[in-house]
């Protein structure tokens, strides 16, 4: 049975649940990986009670000793790795005068240099079996930066960068780097939380359902090597793009 390492997971009902439900549908072994061993321990649950197989383990992204125990245990695991997400990463809007130069560096260090210090532990495996994917969650942000949001777009273009340079280095050795662009508001835990009246105002579809977008990541994992995608951009059929 491979392994999926899923960074970023957070809760159950959010895009790293779904992804943990949808790889482990496929018969893997999933990882999920989380600041929060409560949040990552409830989607490691919910996978396997739903016949699946998979564990929560507890990493900051940002934090190298925590990666280096996340990947210590994957390899204890002793097989292949499918695939490793990269979904890491927050969003709020700040404007530009208020942001602190703290909260600039907290934003980049999550959403670009925790992608960095992933990959460093990541690609010496996948380009040592030659074969597997390393597939990264961006945004809208990734490809332009709007009012309130220059900390998130600097991080996300970064991240954008990062992964194409990454595609180049590391297509050639049967690694499958892919970048996914979520534009348009995902309808989890975090933005129900915070908007659900505004979720539930966009009508039904208008917003981007976590298992849709698990669709898309289990397709760029399961493509065949003569036709690869880098990167594919996501939004509800209602986004003003």
């Amino acid at each position: 049975m491979d392994t999926v390492v899923i960074l970023g997971a957070g809760s159950p009902n959010g895009v790293g649940g779904a992804l943990a439900r949808r790889f482990a549908s496929e018969g893997l072994h999933v990882v999920v990986s989380g600041r929060t061993q409560e949040k990552v321990d409830a989607t490691a649950l919910e996978v396997v009670s739903a016949g699946g197989s998979a564990e929560g383990f507890q990493a900051d992204v940002t934090s190298e000793p925590d990666l280096d125990a996340l990947f210590a245990r994957v390899a204890s695991i002793g097989n292949p790795v499918a695939a490793v997400v990269f979904n890491a990463g927050s969003n709020m809007p700040i404007p530009f005068e208020k942001i602190t130069a703290e909260e600039f560096e907290s934003y980049w260090r999550i959403g670009c240099l925790g992608a960095f210090l992933t990959a460093k532990r990541a690609m010496p495996i996948l380009a040592t079996q030659g074969h597997g994917s390393l597939l990264f969650t961006g945004a809208s942000a990734s490809m332009r930066g709007r009012p309130n949001f220059s900390h998130f777009a600097s991080s996300k273009a970064g991240l954008r960068n990062l992964a194409q340079a990454l595609a180049r280095e590391y297509g050639p050795q049967g690694v499958h780097v892919a970048h996914v662009v979520i534009d348009g508001v995902v309808n989890g835990d975090i933005v129900q939380g915070r908007f659900g009246g505004y979720i539930d105002s966009l009508g039904e579809d208008a917003s981007l359902a976590p298992d849709a977008i698990a669709d898309t990541f289990w397709t760029l994992h399961n493509q065949r090597r003569s036709a690869w995608t880098h990167e594919i951009d996501l939004r509800p059929y209602k986004e003003n793009w």
